[in-house]
């Protein structure tokens, strides 16, 4: 193509340019890779550049190529040239830059070819990141592809903790993480074993047994830390009485996650049949009275004697030592040779209502024989033995039921308990041989009874009163 100036307008046009300045560029282009980095620079736009039109134009007939070809690394430049779409280099191209994905543009976005033969322009695509994840206490994760674009980081927790959040977080084109930082929670229970159920019997003549156990094994599914262990029940060591006792163990870790434990203390009793009271007597036993090792004891009641074995032992085979002795009548021995060997048969063992009356025909002593004789039954619940005195010397009669009595125990009797054979009176005599009460005319047994029941009896008495209170009834 031929281009035809005139005179004056080369001459302004040389009056307002300078001599062609040619600077210095790799390649011609005026970009210079750096290869570190990754990144293209171009120069900045040179203050009021001169052009040698005749240059240029000479030099676009022959070479097209104004300015180097942009190759951008990781990215992609869009040219549109003046001269047309086989241009990209050409003065005035215009050229739009891009990123493959991945990569973040850094510089301007579009660059354009000067006179002086560089872009107008420096960018360059660095690769997209996130920033680095922080760990989470008690746990970890793991990432497909670092901290780059698309890169997944799947979180876990250590053994016996449980993740809360989000398990897995993406790098986004934005370089931030997608979703949240999750916890690693500790909400597994501690593993507990308490020791084997145990049964024991109980020790000879107790009704309980001492049991001890092993501590119960304890460990953390988390951190290994046990913060405490309590104790519902009794202490190892402990006397356990007879029956089923649950023991229960419970054990926090440091997340006040719990876990209890238990088992049975079973305490058992050999126990004998049990011991029935003799006729006329009764028992008196140690510990419960049928456990293994407990001792039973015989006794009779006042006027009785016991024959036989005087105690029997529950053994460990849970029988009864040796055999039931019985309780039979007491012999009195009235062919001694005072009055003192014949209380002391009473001692300890029976009461005494003695009575003295002039003669058998005498009405307070016919009235109150009366009414005794009504009232055995009563008397024999409270031990009590009726001796009578009757007459006077030389033609006195005593007896005790149908034994007689000699006329010297008779008159000892009576000057030993102070009883005239001239008037009708009694005494009333404990089992101690105390004088505790005397009449001088008859009484009716409820007012014997009364005394007796008020005054006179013992404990182990008073508990058969209250077993035989309607036996005479």
């Amino acid at each position: 193509m031929a281009i035809q100036l005139t005179r004056r307008g080369a001459l302004c046009l040389l009056l307002f340019l300078t001599p062609v300045v040619t600077p210095t560029w790799y390649a011609g282009s005026g970009y210079y890779p750096d290869e570190s980095y990754n990144e293209v620079y171009a120069e900045e736009i040179p203050q009021a550049p001169a052009l040698d039109y005749r240059a240029y134009f000479s030099s676009i007939a022959t070479v097209p190529r104004w300015c180097y070809t942009l190759n951008i690394q990781d990215g992609e430049a869009t040219c549109y040239s003046p001269r047309g779409g086989n241009y990209h280099s050409s003065l005035g191209t215009r050229c739009e830059l891009s990123c493959d994905r991945g990569f973040r543009l850094i510089g301007r976005r579009s660059v354009q070819c000067l006179p002086s033969r560089r872009w107008s322009g420096t960018a360059y695509c660095r690769q997209m990141r996130c920033h680095a994840l922080p760990f989470i206490t008690s746990g970890t994760y793991t990432c497909t592809n670092g901290v780059l674009l698309d890169s997944r980081c799947d979180y876990s927790c250590s053994t016996g903790y449980h993740l809360e959040g989000d398990r897995s977080r993406i790098c986004m084109e934005d370089g931030r993480w997608s979703g949240g930082e999750p916890v690693c929670v500790d909400i597994d229970p501690p593993k507990i074993r308490c020791p084997h159920s145990r049964e024991k019997m109980a020790e000879p003549e107790k009704l309980t047994a001492r049991v001890y156990w092993d501590p119960p094994v304890v460990k953390d599914s988390a951190d290994g830390t046990i913060t405490r262990v309590t104790l519902r029940g009794p202490e190892p060591g402990s006397q356990f009485p007879e029956g089923e006792h649950v023991i229960r163990y419970t054990a926090y870790d440091r997340a006040y996650n719990r876990a209890s434990c238990k088992f049975i203390v079973k305490v058992q009793v050999r126990r004998c049949p049990t011991l029935k009271p003799p006729q006329h007597g009764y028992l008196t036993c140690t510990s419960s009275g049928d456990n293994y090792g407990a001792t039973c004891e015989y006794h009779c009641d006042g006027g009785y004697e016991r024959q036989g074995t005087p105690s029997r032992v529950c053994q460990s085979s849970r029988q009864w030592s040796g055999s039931p002795p019985i309780c039979t009548p007491m012999k009195i021995n009235v062919n001694v040779n005072s009055a003192a060997g014949l209380l002391d048969q009473f001692y300890e063992k029976r009461r005494l209502l003695i009575i003295s009356a002039p003669d058998p025909s005498n009405r307070y002593y016919k009235m109150q024989l009366t009414m005794l004789q009504q009232s055995t039954c009563g008397l024999d619940l409270r031990h009590v033995t009726i001796i009578e005195l009757v007459g006077q010397p030389p033609q006195e009669v005593g007896r005790i039921r149908e034994l007689q009595l000699s006329a010297n125990l008779i008159e000892e009797l009576r000057q030993f308990q102070r009883l005239t054979p001239s008037y009708f009176n009694m005494v009333l005599i404990d089992k101690q041989g105390i004088d505790r009460e005397r009449y001088m005319e008859p009484v009716t047994p409820e007012e014997i009874f009364t005394f007796i029941d008020d005054y006179l009896l013992s404990n182990q008495e008073l508990t058969q009163r209250r077993e035989q209170r309607d036996m005479c009834e």
